[in-house]
This record gives C-alpha cells, structure tokens and sequence, in this order.
C-alpha cells in the first residue's frame, strides 16, 4: 500500500515537543504571530531575492500527520498520546503573508508573517527555513550571475553538485532568478523549465576519434548542436566540427583552460571558416565573478554549476523565524501584544510588520520601509506583504513565469549599485518606523 506523502516530519523535534508543552500549560492555542526574515545580508551581496514561496504553499497543503507519521511518532515516544490527539487533527487554519516571489528583500525585510494560534504556526517554522533559505540563497546568486551576463544566456547545471532533490530546487531558483535553462530532466517535468544538454566528454573517449565522435553525434541530433572541442586539442577539434557540419553548426563548448583566450582564438577561426553564427558556450566552475571576467570575450552563453547551486560561496539565506506577538489569554478578541528576544547578537523587534518599498520620482527605490501597524500609502510606496494563506487555504499560488518576470521588475527599480559585484552595503537601507496611520 502506498503511503500518502506528507511533509509533516520534515521539521525539527523540538517543533513537536514544543507543542506538547504548550498544550500541557494551556497556552497552544493562544493567537501568535510568527515573522521570517534576515538580520543581515552577506557582505557580498546588495540584496537578496524571495524564492522557494510556490514550494512552501506546495508542502504547506501536505503537512498533514498521517496514520503512517503519527506511528513513527507513537512507537518512538517523542510526544505523549494527547499530543497525538491534537496532531492527528493538525491543519493549518490561520494566515500567511510574505512577500511575493522574485521580489528582493534587505536585512530585516519580513518576508513571511504567519498568523494563527501558536501550536499551528510554530510547527512551521523548520519547513519554511528549510525551503526558503535554500532557495533564496541559490537566486540571490542567480540574480548577481544574471546581472554578470549582461542579457547572454545561462543554463543551469550544478545538478551532480548537489542533492537530488536540492537539485530541482536549485533550477527552479535560478530560473526565477532570470537563468534561460536547465540540465535538470526533473525540473523540466515539474515547473516546466526548459531543459538542454548535448553531450560530456565520456562521448568523446568513448569513440575511436573526436571524428568518429563528432559524426556520430551530429548525425544523431543535427547540425544545430553543441560539440565538447576541448577532449584533446581544442583548435584542432574545431577544424574538424566546421569541416563534418559546416557554417550551420550550432555550437561549440568550453570546460577548461583559459576561457577568455581560448573564446577568442575560436570566434576568429569559425569566423575565418564562415561559421560566423555558430555560438560559444563556456562552463567550467563558472561564478558571478569569472562570468563578468569574460564580458568583452566572444562569448554567448554561460553553463554554471557548482557555484551556483551552493550559493556562489552563500549556501543559506540567514533567514530567521521567530515569535514577534501574542494574545494575552486564549480569547481569539485578545489583542496581540509585542515580543522580542534581546540576545546580544540575535535581537528581534516586536509587533506584527507591514513593509513598503518607497520610491523617488523616476521610480527608484530609495528604502524599505518598516511599519508596526499597517500604514496608509502615499504615492512614491509599493506595499511588499501579499495574501498567501487566508483562514488555511492557499490564495498566493502563481505561475513560475509571474514570479520570473516579477524578479526582472524589482531588480530594475533598485539603484545601480545594486548590481555591482564589489562588497557594499545593502542597496537600499531598512527603516522601521512608528509612523501613524493617516
């Protein structure tokens, strides 16, 4: 028998035990507010970019505790028996906001406020940290490669860098994030993302000649392919891809040695050969920094792998979810007061957010503006918080496409630093604020 699938153990045992606790005091289902958010970006980066929204809502609607979930649990005695109870009726009732997907975020930016009682949202906050640092991370740098290849298309290709499935997300961050393609069968299938590949190296080594191994391969997939010229002697490789598929050949790939130089040498041969359409794609343990590095290179297109699906050296977002307000009784009308933790190092700010983005008179965002009540509008604002969940159903779903030409918007509106690849500052600062409502 197939068990349905359920995202309800993909959470931390202290969520569970917590709960228990909670129920145990009488305090479980007071009302709460959860907020996610960042204290700080890496000082690499200028901002960051909200990804992994569609993937929560998607594992949100199965974090339900099954019969097979709650075994595990029972036979291995992490929660006592009313726990149990509560969990095997677990459904999340309460409300979600965040900001939508493919915007950009800066330190304190809350991109997910969670509204329900407290046993329903803190059960939450693993699986939300999980998808959304992973994948913020991987399109934050995505964004930064995009910004690099100035309008050359990337393909992603870090599948056999990573884990399987972190592979899949990884696509699907990085083409929110302005990426053209992926290597990955499996995201192709289940976001529709455009998927390529021709050929590695093996194919090469695996015929008798980069001849034999050339022919074969156009004869198979046509002379609009991309042939690997540097198994052996790369000059030499592309003398004999021109000569079997003459000026239509589609492309031509590089995985090593000097990229720049190579792509120069190359682009004079085909041209000298009249195949001056056939395109240059380079890979090889490219990042944000060696694709600006080949910005006045022949190039046309980038395939990237490592650096890309760890986060181009930034493997996680720092995001954080933490209690920011709470009823005083269990009276569903009790009004929601402010908590924060002091820590050094670790503060919080109290108080339900709203955030908006203000704008200067060309359209230039100029800062994130942080309210503790929801504020009224002036002209220059954009409001950053939409409806994901409302009373337990899912109202925030969209299209990858929306969210990809979202990403595109909001980097237009940042300032110019914004792209630059130099240490900095956030683009834009965050301001709290206790202005009153109008």
């Amino acid at each position: 028998m197939t068990e349905r699938w359920s995202s309800a153990l993909l959470t931390d045992h202290y969520e569970l035990t917590m709960v228990q606790a909670a129920l145990h005091s009488g305090a479980a289902h007071r009302r709460c507010v959860f907020e996610m958010f960042a204290r700080r970006l890496p000082e690499t980066r200028r901002y960051g970019v909200v990804a992994g929204t569609g993937r929560f809502l998607d594992a949100l609607e199965h974090f339900r505790f099954t019969p097979e979930v709650l075994e595990f649990l029972e036979r291995n005695g992490i929660v006592n028996s009313s726990t149990l109870s509560f969990l095997a009726d677990y459904r999340f009732s309460g409300n979600i906001w965040g900001y939508a997907e493919g915007d950009c975020f800066f330190p304190g930016s809350p991109i997910l406020v969670v509204e329900g009682t407290f046993a329903e949202c803190v059960v939450l906050e693993t699986l939300a940290l999980s998808i959304y640092n992973h994948d913020c991370a991987i399109a934050s740098a995505a964004s930064r490669m995009v910004n690099a290849a100035h309008g050359r298309p990337l393909i992603e290709m870090g599948s056999r860098r990573t884990h399987e499935e972190a592979a899949v997300a990884a696509a699907r961050a990085a083409y929110l994030a302005g990426f053209n393609a992926t290597s990955n069968l499996e995201a192709g299938r289940r976001y529709g993302i455009p998927t390529t590949g021709t050929s590695a190296h093996a194919f090469t080594l695996l015929h008798d000649s980069e001849r034999h191994a050339f022919t074969a391969q156009l004869e198979s997939l046509g002379t609009g392919t991309t042939l690997l010229v540097d198994t052996y002697e790369v000059m030499r490789a592309v003398h004999t891809a021109v000569e079997l598929a003459g000026p239509d050949l589609g492309g031509v790939r590089l995985d090593s040695g000097d990229l720049e130089e190579l792509a120069v040498k190359v682009r004079a041969l085909l041209n000298e050969k009249g195949a001056a359409k056939t395109r240059i794609i380079v890979t090889g343990d490219l990042d944000e920094y060696s694709i600006q590095a080949l910005a006045i290179a022949p190039v046309d297109g980038y395939g990237v792998g490592t650096a890309l699906v760890t986060g181009s050296g930034v493997p996680t977002a720092s995001l954080v979810y933490k209690l920011v307000a709470r009823a005083q009784s269990d009276d569903p009308d009790a009004p929601l007061s402010p908590v924060a933790k002091r820590s050094v190092g670790k503060p919080s700010k109290g108080g339900r957010k709203w955030a908006v983005r203000r704008y200067d008179d060309n359209g230039v965002a100029t800062s994130e503006r942080v309210f503790v009540h929801e504020p009224e509008l002036t002209p220059l604002e954009r409001p950053l918080l939409v409806p994901l969940v409302r009373n337990g159903e899912v109202v925030g779903r969209e299209p990858l496409q929306e969210a990809r030409e979202r990403h595109v918007r909001c980097v237009a509106e940042l300032p110019a630093p914004a792209r630059q690849m130099s240490r900095g500052e956030p683009a834009i600062p965050t301001v709290f604020e206790q202005r009153p409502a109008l």
